[in-house]
């Protein structure tokens, strides 16, 4: 069982650094280069509409990974038992692949959606992992 969350956090991980794809496409196409690496964020403006939201994106994802994370490792210590922490784990970097496509095909409702769905499985693993530690004690 604790692979589950070991999984879901190299998964998730893996969902940030695929959400640097389509960031790298809007750059490319906003006409990236080796002169502009000095500064790759001043290219900002001249991204296309999709490339932007793929920069929004991408920062949202290293926010959801900086408190999934934690949540993982809680749950690696604790081994909560419940299928309710195992269904969490291994759903929520599904849910942020999604995300990412929502976030850079511009369907607000779906990122909407998929962005509180996969916080909300962040959550069931903060809660399944404390409530572990207080049934510990």
């Amino acid at each position: 069982m604790p692979i589950v969350f070991a999984w879901s956090l190299c998964l998730s991980v893996l969902v940030v650094l695929l959400s640097t794809i389509p960031l790298t496409i809007g750059r490319v196409k906003a006409g990236y280069s080796m002169e502009n690496m000095s500064a790759p964020r001043a290219l900002f403006d001249e991204l296309p509409d999709f490339g932007k939201r793929a920069v929004w994106c991408h920062q949202n994802c290293w926010e959801s990974i900086s408190i999934h994370a934690p949540a993982c490792i809680l749950c690696l210590i604790t081994l909560p038992n419940s299928n309710i922490s195992l269904i969490a784990a291994w759903i929520h970097p599904l849910l942020r692949l999604f995300y990412i496509g929502a976030y850079v095909f511009n369907v607000p409702i779906a990122r909407g959606l998929l962005w509180a769905s996969g916080l909300f499985t962040t959550i069931v693993l903060y809660k399944e992992g404390l409530t572990k530690i207080m049934l510990i004690n």
